[in-house]
């Protein structure tokens, strides 16, 4: 969530920033500064009434113990108007602190400066490839004929047991999906991260701490009789685990990973890019979070874009980076590296992994200070996938398909102790 000051005193900034976004509801940036200066009109008027009434109640007892009773009195009589008043003022101070928040919560985080401007995913900016890219010709076959194939995946069994976008995994499949997950956990701690296992559900809060409330509110399944949501990420129980918390200078930075399942109810998904693992409402992730001093930050995310490029030159896997433009960036996000991997069977790109900077969007709604040189400031966020589970699955699967089988790249293969899958 943005601050107020920070749109009051870079009004400019922020709309050249909502523009990159195609952000059409501009008139929110005047109508939050509105809405603050009146808060504040009002907080002065409660506050100016409650000194008043301070004042009065130490002249009451003074002309009480002067015998004046009948001042007193009269005094009394001004002190239960100005309790009235004030009640009222208490009233109406909620009711604009609440419009103020609802605004505020529909403005998105205003871009980096090194994002371009765009719509969608079209218009981002590719600042990495690893090598070229061609198809495997002709005999070829996408995933989820290979995971038939195989006995590694089954889709329909899935169906039957919960819906599409729910699959099974078996045998080699759900030992290969055991290995990856280990793998990517191990590859995270070797940097430092501190493994974190934590709730698959959160409660309204945590979602609004994040960002995925209300923006995401009808992309999560909600449990309705606890009034719990299920994850879409790990992302956002782990970061939630510094909301309302107050960090000393020391304890900075914070590295993070964990594994976790994440629902996804991905309405009005369609259309053949949605086939086999391209998409589904179930996945497996492993996911790492920062917290970061707000000077460091960015330094931070070229790493963590590093620490990625390392994972998927470890799987073999032809990938590309892509820094996305402000209409395709995320709502709490300042800056997104996604990262996609060739499917030579489906001669497409999937992303597998978003790697952001969410500066202090989300430390604002989570209240997560840090303390240094005597004074409290807000932390800088970051997260990133490391990695998704299903897409990285497909390539794997396409883009290693032999005549004898499917051979695993080595890193893989020494956790899932086996070569191939035939």
């Amino acid at each position: 969530m943005l601050q107020v000051n920070f749109l009051r005193d870079n009004k400019e900034r922020v709309l050249e920033g909502l523009k990159k976004r195609q952000f059409k509801n501009l008139e929110l940036v005047d109508e939050a500064i509105a809405a603050d200066d009146e808060r504040k009109r009002i907080q002065f008027e409660l506050d100016s009434q409650l000194s008043e009434i301070n004042k009065i109640s130490k002249e009451i007892g003074l002309l009480m113990k002067e015998g004046k009773k009948e001042e007193a009195e009269s005094a009394k009589s001004k002190t239960a108007q100005y309790k009235e008043s004030s009640s009222e003022l208490k009233s109406q101070l909620e009711v604009k602190e609440n419009d103020l928040l609802n605004i505020l919560y529909q403005l998105p985080n205003i871009p980096n400066e090194l994002v371009k401007s765009g719509a969608s995913a079209d218009d981002n900016e590719m600042i990495f490839q690893s090598h070229p890219v061609e198809g495997l010709g002709e005999g070829a076959i996408p995933h989820w004929e290979l995971a038939k194939k195989y006995n590694l995946i089954d889709f329909e069994l899935g169906v039957k047991i919960a819906g599409a976008g729910f699959p099974v995994y078996l045998g080699k499949g759900a030992r290969l999906q055991r290995a990856l997950v280990q793998y990517f956990l191990d590859k995270n701690v070797e940097k430092g991260y501190t493994e974190v296992n934590p709730p698959h559900v959160v409660n309204e809060a945590s979602g609004f701490g994040t960002g995925q409330l209300p923006d995401k509110e009808g992309q999560m399944y909600y449990i309705n009789e606890d009034k719990l949501y299920l994850i879409p990420t790990a992302e956002v129980p782990v970061t939630n685990l510094y909301r309302d918390v107050l960090l000393e200078e020391k304890d900075l930075p914070i590295k993070n990973t964990a594994f976790s399942q994440c629902y996804r109810r991905e309405a009005g998904s369609y259309g053949a890019h949605v086939r086999g693992l391209n998409r589904l409402h179930q996945f497996e992730k492993v996911e790492i979070v920062r917290i970061e001093k707000p000077e460091n930050s960015y330094a931070v995310l070229e790493e963590m874009v590093e620490h990625i490029k390392e994972i998927l030159t470890d799987l073999e896997l032809p990938f590309r980076v892509l820094r996305l433009c402000g209409g395709d960036t995320g709502f709490a996000s300042a800056m997104t590296y996604d990262f996609e991997v060739w499917s030579a069977a489906q001669e497409m790109w999937l992303e597998v992994s978003s790697v952001s900077n969410f500066e202090t969007f989300q430390a604002n709604r989570l209240k997560c200070r840090y303390k240094g040189d005597g004074k409290s400031q807000l932390v800088h966020t970051l997260n990133g996938s490391a990695m998704a589970l299903p897409r990285i699955m497909a390539a794997l699967l396409e883009n290693n398909q032999t005549a004898e089988g499917i051979k695993l790249p080595k890193k893989i293969a020494e956790y899932a102790r086996f070569e191939v899958i035939n």
